[in-house]
């Protein structure tokens, strides 16, 4: 299953995340991961421009979504996006389920669909983030923020969304239409000629 969502808006979730995640923690994870050779998990010192162009520059999550709809005909991958989800809940988990090969009564259907809300992943937060709770300050009500879309219309300077696009340029239409809004606005990524 291949999730993707507008960049711009993971980007503004992943600000949020840094911004929360406890530096005594980040410092341990990182002379771990100096040690392994693995790239650092960057700090967070509130300057929303500077690493959005260092996050840009770095380009390794389109890389990665790229390099999945190049083989988005391969029978073995679903494509799921954020606003999709958001839009219709009941109805992608449905897919989802489907393409999983997932048999679910019906009667604990509708269970399902609320607990996988981000209403309810907000209330229970606590629960589903467990022992992960301790690496952000303000705990999972920190982590799981806002879960909204289009909160970069606010942040991003000219500048910035000047650098996304010369980042989008080098996609595929279908990709980054797919990108942007997701199967409802671009259609299935399957179907895509690009």
């Amino acid at each position: 299953v291949v999730v993707g969502r507008d960049g711009r808006d993971a980007f503004m979730s992943m600000c949020n995340h840094l911004e929360r995640f406890k530096s005594s923690v980040r410092e341990g994870l990182n002379a771990r991961a100096a040690a392994d050779g693995v790239p650092l998990m960057p700090g967070w010192d509130g300057d929303v421009h500077g690493f959005f162009s260092r996050w840009i520059a770095e380009g390794s999550m389109f890389q990665h979504i790229a390099s999945f709809w190049q083989r988005r005909r391969d029978p073995r991958l679903l494509f799921v996006h954020y606003n999709d989800l958001k839009a219709d809940l009941d109805g992608e988990m449905r897919r989802i389920a489907a393409f999983l090969g997932i048999q679910t009564p019906a009667a604990l259907w509708p269970r399902l669909v609320e607990a996988a809300s981000f209403d309810a992943m907000k209330r229970e937060g606590a629960i589903i983030l467990g022992p992960l709770n301790a690496l952000f300050e303000g705990g999972s009500d920190r982590f799981i923020f806002k879960g909204s879309n289009g909160r970069w219309k606010e942040e991003l300077s000219g500048d910035d969304l000047a650098l996304a696009e010369k980042l989008a340029a080098r996609f595929s239409p279908g990709l980054r239409r797919w990108l942007e809004g997701g199967r409802r606005v671009a259609g299935d990524p399957v179907t895509s000629l690009d």
